[in-house]
């Protein structure tokens, strides 16, 4: 099983990696009213990132409020 979450880490990073070297190009990004310039991949990072942390909130939220119903 230890060999296997290796492996699966190995490739999930060797996929960042190739996203990275292709998406380099500089994209305008607006938000409100502010302009950002940055690289395509680095808000592709930014932007898997902050759907992980709101999933990770949304769950860790809703499993105590699970919890809080089956302890009365």
């Amino acid at each position: 099983m230890k060999k296997f979450k290796t492996i699966v880490i190995a490739l999930v990073l060797i996929l960042v990696l190739i996203i990275v070297l292709q998406n380099t190009q500089s994209v305008e990004t607006k938000f409100l009213f502010a302009k950002v310039t940055m690289p395509r991949a680095f808000l592709l990072m930014l932007t898997f990132l902050f759907g992980f942390v709101t999933g990770l909130l949304t769950t860790l939220s809703l499993g105590r409020k699970a919890n809080r119903k089956h302890s009365y």
